[in-house]
């Protein structure tokens, strides 16, 4: 075996290490998304959420579905690096079975927020101290179709320094 020095790519992964931190985006992968579905031109905007609006399930989706489901399956793998997208595209991917115009609309929002923060991604600094802080919406209401929980609740446990999830 022989050391190729750090890393630099890793699984569509950028990765950039400056002393004991590390950087981790997806910056080309998330230009490939905004060439692929043709939204390198649109305006960028700020949220990747518009207030207010409210999807709901579509007897007939006037989409085409596989066109979504390819969009919002770029979109999933795009949350490795970007968790502030994924409460969004978590959302989005209830509706990938019909969707309807008001559901792309919807993920198209998140490409033109995507082309405004292109250059996000992960920092992890080196330090002896880790607080790891968690929040949950646990507000069945805003599940207008079923009414379900979309979060559960999490445990977070930590032993040696590494976490483990019990969900």
């Amino acid at each position: 075996m022989t050391n190729i020095g750090q890393m630099a790519h890793f699984l569509g992964l950028e990765v950039v290490q400056i002393e004991e931190k590390i950087f981790v985006s997806q910056n080309s992968y998330a230009k490939d998304i905004l060439e692929r579905f043709k939204m390198e031109s649109y305006n960028l905007i700020s949220t990747p959420v518009e207030n207010g609006i409210e999807l709901r399930k579509s007897k007939v989706g006037n989409v085409d579905p596989t066109y979504f489901k390819i969009l919002v399956r770029s979109l999933r793998y795009l949350t490795c690096t970007r968790p502030d997208i994924l409460y969004r595209v978590g959302l989005i991917s209830r509706y990938m079975e019909t969707p309807d115009q008001s559901h792309l609309n919807a993920a198209k929002r998140i490409l033109c927020y995507i082309k405004g923060t292109i250059n996000k991604g992960m920092f992890y600094p080196s330090c002896t101290k880790f607080n790891l802080t968690g929040y949950s919406d646990s507000d069945w209401g805003k599940d207008l179709d079923e009414r379900k929980s979309t979060t559960g609740s999490w445990e977070i446990y930590f032993s040696h320094g590494h976490p483990r999830s019990n969900r």
